[in-house]
């Protein structure tokens, strides 16, 4: 079982998607919080159950229709590298 560590910009992606969404709802925004948290972590079992990314060398989980988590897997973790809304541009 592989490590799960968020670098800090995907974490910084997922503190302003939280904080976007609890203008309107909190309850809805730490909802999706943990939704997108939790859909990553079957890959610390089985790291290459997700779809390959866009970009070589990633991962993709589609977590909620509006959100992908990106990551990569390393040798001794998953290292989650960005949250992206499906309508923004890939980076």
């Amino acid at each position: 079982m592989l490590l799960i560590a968020w670098s800090k910009g995907a974490l910084r992606d997922l503190e302003d998607i939280t904080t976007y969404i609890a203008v309107d709802n909190e309850a809805a925004a730490e909802q999706l919080r943990e939704r997108i948290e939790e859909s990553v972590l079957p890959a610390a079992a089985h790291p290459y159950l997700f779809r390959p990314g866009r970009r070589n060398g990633t991962r993709e989980v589609v977590a909620h229709p509006n959100y992908i988590v990106v990551y990569r897997v390393l040798a001794d973790r998953i290292r989650v590298i960005a949250v992206i809304h499906t309508r923004r541009r890939y980076p």
